[in-house]
């Protein structure tokens, strides 16, 4: 009987690592998927303050998600080799506008990672550069490359002058950062993973 009962749960663990395997076959990024399944808690306890913050600036909160992804894989603490902090790797420079324009005071640059803080400034950021190429057929390639390498350099990548309309094509094919470049892809092909899952 212990035989059959051991049998009975190797044959329903194998059913359902195979059902596994084949779910995260399909989703397009097989070790996102394995990841996501391992540490849920990481990859979705911050999906509804994205969401809020995403809605409150009238933007795609799957693009959002693709940003915090990109930039530190959902570590609240990490802290870039420029200084960058956070979620969404937000710069001193950046908060310093943010604190500015909304008028808050006594901001201290540490606050950047709390989770809240950070996404309030990242979001707010990336919203601000995607409102300064909202002519361009696509704003999200120009906003991503300003969010990464910052305005100045993608205005030149653009032709010199953020009036300039170009292709979301030739604007990347002028980016002469390989690593901008990668960038301004990765965090598109990863909005794009996100929306033909329907989901975060």
């Amino acid at each position: 009987m212990f035989r059959f009962f051991l049998k009975l749960l190797i044959c329903a663990f194998l059913a359902g690592a195979a059902g596994m395997a084949y779910l995260a076959m399909r989703t397009g990024d097989k070790v996102y998927t394995v990841h996501e399944w391992l540490s849920p808690q990481r990859f979705h306890q911050h999906d509804n303050l994205i969401r809020a913050l995403a809605k409150e600036h009238g933007i795609d909160p799957l693009l959002v998600k693709a940003v915090v992804w990109r930039e530190s894989r959902f570590d609240a603490h990490k802290y870039g080799g420029a200084g960058e902090r956070g979620l969404m790797q937000v710069g001193e420079l950046a908060a310093t506008d943010w604190a500015q324009e909304n008028r808050v005071t006594d901001f201290q640059v540490e606050e950047l990672f709390d989770p809240k803080v950070n996404l309030t400034v990242g979001t707010w950021y990336l919203a601000r550069a995607l409102e300064r190429w909202k002519q361009q057929a696509d704003p999200v390639p120009f906003a991503l490359a300003e969010y990464n390498a910052g305005a100045s350099r993608a205005q030149r990548w653009a032709g010199g002058s953020g009036d300039m309309v170009i292709s979301p094509d030739e604007f990347r094919r002028n980016i002469n950062f390989p690593g901008t470049r990668a960038y301004v892809e990765g965090i598109m092909a990863r909005r794009d993973f996100y929306q033909q899952r329907g989901r975060f």
